[in-house]
């Protein structure tokens, strides 16, 4: 049992940065593993990270790669998207999930969306060109 909220979001121009937060709660937040999503207008919902329920190992879609950085902490129960140079194409409904796998099922499962179990309802990145 794990709710998510997001937080975060808003207005950025291209080039700059944005931190998206989400606080979770739940007595099992320590266990599993968490990953964002996004979703533009007309899109399907797309793959952008994922960490480990240790921190240990986080995994990014190749578009995002050296640009975004997934943290947790889970002392606060909250883990964190920080994005820079931002691009418009990035401009999406940004949502955190919490999805029940770890060891090797973690490299199996952490890319699809129906593998996790619980998401947040969604903050908006705008990027501006």
């Amino acid at each position: 049992q794990v709710q998510l909220v997001e937080s975060g979001g808003g207005l950025v121009q291209a080039g700059g940065s944005l931190r998206v937060s989400c606080a979770a709660s739940g007595r099992t937040f320590s266990s599993v593993a968490m990953g964002w999503f996004r979703q533009a207008p007309g899109k399907e919902r797309e793959f952008v990270a994922v960490i480990s329920s240790n921190g240990g190992t986080t995994r990014y879609t190749d578009s995002v790669k050296g640009r975004f950085t997934i943290s947790r902490d889970n002392a606060k129960n909250t883990v964190y998207l920080q994005m820079n140079s931002l691009k418009p194409e990035d401009t999406a409904v940004y949502y955190c999930a919490a999805g029940g796998f770890q060891g090797l099922a973690f490299f199996r499962r952490y890319a699809a969306a129906h593998e996790y179990n619980y998401w947040g309802q969604g903050t908006q990145v705008t990027v501006s060109s």
